[in-house]
């Protein structure tokens, strides 16, 4: 194989494989010398691979773990299975892995080939999805189209279904998509009404780049970085909630300390503030549901105590007692019999 660089996308292909290779054997897959395979080994050393080589006569190369994620090959099998992966967890806003999970899903689906659309496309379409709360789901390929534009900073044009069912045509200038845990809203200036706005994705239709970019504009809460930019959408979409929608003023106290806590809560809910020996007390203004407070709560995996609001006490005494019913419900474990050890086994039956 004399075209180089072919050759060395071959040989990472071979690398990426989890197994120690010869140099011979490569060189034999190449159809190259062992002095060419040095070389391109060489090559992609230089440029990040991190290629371990052992000697003797069982000896050989293979890929390590380094430092940072150098880019992977994959073959049409292996792309097949992570995309069809990602757009099974993209309908579901599912923390930790949300955002991540998306733009991996849009760089994914920007280089497929049309035949392997084509098998993501119909693996997805055989596959029935998980619903949960309401039951709205969404299309990967609109999350992945609303990803793409904001990361690119290109403009937006969509259908919106509002919760009052009425119908408009928007155009909008894409900052952050943001998961609550529960859905996808994406945070974006409309142009239309030339004022910042908040989009439920599931309710998103028919969206499609424009081609036109922008300079992006700063929240009007500020911040600088993809840190910031992340942080302020998150408390940008929690005022708007708020604003939506009744609040429920939060007062709980939780029997842990403060970092274990922020960490399992979701971001719009903000961090609670440290009180007593070991605990923290969050105090929060937020505008979702009863039962999903309650479970997000439940979920931080520590003991927790509800001052507030009046509605959520209620809540959670009501569940609690169905729970513990649910528990005590289960019926007694029959007894097994005693068996004579001394008494040997019918050989007819069985």
């Amino acid at each position: 194989m004399s075209d180089t660089p072919a050759r060395l996308l071959k040989l990472l292909s071979l690398l990426q494989t989890p197994r120690e290779w010869p140099g011979g054997e490569l060189a034999e897959r190449l159809d190259v010398s062992p002095r060419t395979i040095r070389r391109d080994i060489d090559r992609l050393r230089d440029l990040g691979y991190p290629v371990e080589a052992s000697r003797g006569s069982v000896g050989g190369y293979r890929l390590v773990a380094g430092a940072a994620m150098p880019p992977l090959l994959l073959d049409d099998e292996e792309a097949v299975a992570i995309a069809v992966g990602l757009r099974a967890g993209a309908g579901h806003a599912i923390e930790g892995v949300d955002e991540a999970s998306v733009r991996a899903l849009a760089k994914l689906e920007q280089v497929f080939p049309s035949r392997l659309r084509h098998r993501v496309s119909v693996l997805q379409n055989a596959t029935v999805p998980l619903t949960r709360g309401d039951g709205a789901t969404i299309d990967p390929r609109t999350l992945t189209t609303l990803a793409s534009a904001a990361t690119g900073r290109e403009r937006l044009r969509f259908a919106y279904r509002s919760g009052d069912g009425t119908r408009t045509k928007r155009q909008v200038e894409p900052y952050r998509l943001v998961s609550t845990g529960q859905r996808w809203y994406l945070v974006a200036y409309d142009l239309g009404r030339e004022d910042w706005r908040t989009f439920r994705v599931d309710r998103v239709g028919e969206p499609y780049a424009t081609g036109a970019r922008f300079a992006p504009r700063p929240l009007p809460a500020g911040g600088a970085g993809s840190d910031a930019r992340s942080e302020d959408a998150a408390k940008f979409l929690a005022r708007s909630m708020r604003r939506m929608k009744p609040e429920l003023c939060l007062d709980v106290w939780f029997g842990a300390p403060a970092e274990f806590v922020t960490a399992r809560l979701p971001a719009h809910l903000g961090a609670p503030d440290p009180d007593g020996e070991g605990g923290c007390r969050l105090r929060a203004s937020c505008a979702d549901s009863l039962e999903w407070v309650a479970l997000r709560l439940a979920l931080v995996d520590c003991e927790f105590s509800v001052e507030g609001p009046p509605q959520l006490v209620e809540y959670l005494e009501s569940l609690g007692a169905r729970l513990t019913r649910a528990a005590r419900s289960r019926p007694a474990a029959e007894p097994e019999q005693e068996t004579d050890p001394d008494q040997e086994a019918d050989p007819g039956q069985g």
